[in-house]
């Protein structure tokens, strides 16, 4: 029997693989809530296998989480032509136990842009790409994971790759960094602006053709439409303080998506996360603001 990768037992598939499982996951379904149910599923089929029958844990698992993920991606389909307003990936907020273990999570972008951008690949050009770029997987073995040729393979990855490199590398760049103490100061000045009703501080820490992406779902009020230019954002958001903001409300930054987030709290509860992307003159060009509260559940417990 040829020799399990160091991991002869469930137990110790676990500790080995699952920040690396949980990275493809959730690169694949923008959901950190249905990316941990997946690697648990994959582990639940491990332990319910024969370890003599598996050859190779690692490519074992990675199969299982694939093919799980692209299942969910389907039946999910249909949900996702009804979704009311722009969808925006669960943000993923470093934690400490989090950070120390799930290196995976940082060899590739986890920014909202980026994640977007997956999300415009089809399933399988997903899987190839995430299997190739960010786990390093060999095109064999890619090809034994999503049950295609290894010269296919190699083809959808080509595809895949251009398309992915329509983001410009600058933004590339910076998604793939954690955030910086510049990107950090522009988010602290941003948010006391905005408390301190400056209009003119928000306009000038937000580029004129920005974007702001606002994902209530249809189960809060939110803008079902981006909302592009500084002033049109400015507007929304002293609306919303003016007129919506829970009385019994504090803010926290932390680490979202491998950069700067802010997370909004109401009664000791997440009520929406806010993350930027940082563009010329190191002023804000997008804003994603998560205020579904169905993405924001897994973040009660940090």
């Amino acid at each position: 029997m040829e020799q399990t990768e160091g991991a002869g037992s469930a137990a110790e598939a676990y500790s080995a693989y699952k920040p690396l499982l949980f990275a493809l996951a959730y690169r694949m379904l923008g959901s950190v809530m249905d990316a941990e149910d997946v690697v648990q599923e994959a582990f639940l089929s491990m332990s319910e296998t024969k370890l003599e029958d598996i050859r190779h844990p690692k490519a074992f698992l990675c199969k299982i989480v694939t093919n799980r993920c692209i299942d969910r991606l389907r039946s999910a389909s249909k949900q996702r032509e009804v979704y009311v307003g722009p969808w925006l990936p669960e943000p993923l907020v470093e934690d400490e136990s989090r950070s120390s273990e799930d290196s995976f999570l940082q060899r590739e972008s986890l920014s909202t842009a980026y994640l977007l951008l997956l999300q415009q690949l089809s399933w399988v050009e997903r899987a190839v790409f995430l299997l190739r770029e960010v786990l390093q997987y060999e095109y064999d073995e890619i090809a034994e994971i999503v049950g295609k040729s290894s010269t296919n393979c190699r083809q959808i990855f080509r595809r895949a790759k251009l398309a992915i490199s329509g983001i410009p590398e600058q933004e590339r760049e910076l998604a793939r960094v954690n955030a910086q103490t510049k990107e950090t100061n522009i988010a602290m000045q941003f948010v006391q602006a905005l408390a301190s009703g400056n209009v003119a501080q928000v306009l000038s820490i937000v580029q004129e053709g920005a974007v702001l992406y606002s994902d209530g779902g249809g189960k809060v009020k939110a803008a079902v439409r981006p909302i592009q230019g500084a002033e049109r954002i400015a507007a929304f958001f002293f609306g919303i303080m003016e007129k919506q903001l829970p009385e019994d409300n504090s803010f926290a930054f932390a680490a979202v998506n491998g950069g700067t987030g802010v997370i909004g709290y109401t009664q000791g509860k997440p009520y929406f996360v806010l993350t930027f992307d940082v563009g010329e003159q190191q002023r804000i060009s997008s804003l994603y603001l998560v205020v579904n509260p169905d993405k924001l559940t897994h973040l009660a417990s940090l």
